[in-house]
């Protein structure tokens, strides 16, 4: 049996919109995803500010109350009776996230064991046939192949394949 990893933030778990709706609550602003095509929200947000962006992904309550991207659930569901399907995050970036992702996981994809959540740094140390990322930074490195989530900060980027969302997931793993 063939195996995928999927990434969880901007793949499964709407990350970027929850950052968004903080930053322009807390700030009065309106920065649109359509504001950070081509670019991180890092690289939008002036430099006094990134305090905030960080002390959001370290809050208590940010991970744990990520909006489920749509069709994630119904998708991986079916993609577990064709593949060994893991999760593979890199919480290593945000150690405190441990324990939310978790939680989140349960709730939201319990039909995912234990078992196959993988908390890493640097994805290229799975063994998998497929993972499936927003971060072109772990598809350079992954030895299997890399297919690229889409999202705004990684509009420009060519070298891999591309879904737009889990309807083309399901597309290229389930025809």
């Amino acid at each position: 049996m063939k195996r995928i990893c999927v990434d969880m933030d901007e793949v499964m778990a709407d990350a970027l919109g929850e950052h968004l709706t903080r930053y322009n609550r807390d700030y009065d602003e309106q920065i649109t995803i359509a504001d950070l095509e081509g670019k991180w929200l890092w690289d939008v947000v002036s430099i006094d500010r990134h305090h905030s962006l960080e002390s959001y992904l370290r809050s208590e309550d940010f991970f744990e109350g990520l909006a489920v991207m749509p069709e994630s659930q119904r998708v991986l569901q079916r993609l577990q009776m064709n593949y060994e399907v893991f999760i593979a995050t890199a919480a290593m970036e945000v150690p405190t996230s441990f324990q939310q992702k978790f939680r989140w996981l349960g709730k939201y994809f319990p039909f995912i064991p234990a078992s196959h959540i993988v908390y890493c740094g640097d994805k290229s140390i799975l063994k998998a046939d497929y993972l499936i990322d927003d971060n072109p930074r772990q598809l350079r490195r992954f030895q299997g192949e890399g297919i690229l989530y889409s999202s705004p900060h990684n509009v420009g980027v060519k070298g891999f394949k591309r879904v737009k969302d889990w309807l083309e997931v399901e597309k290229l793993f389930l025809r």
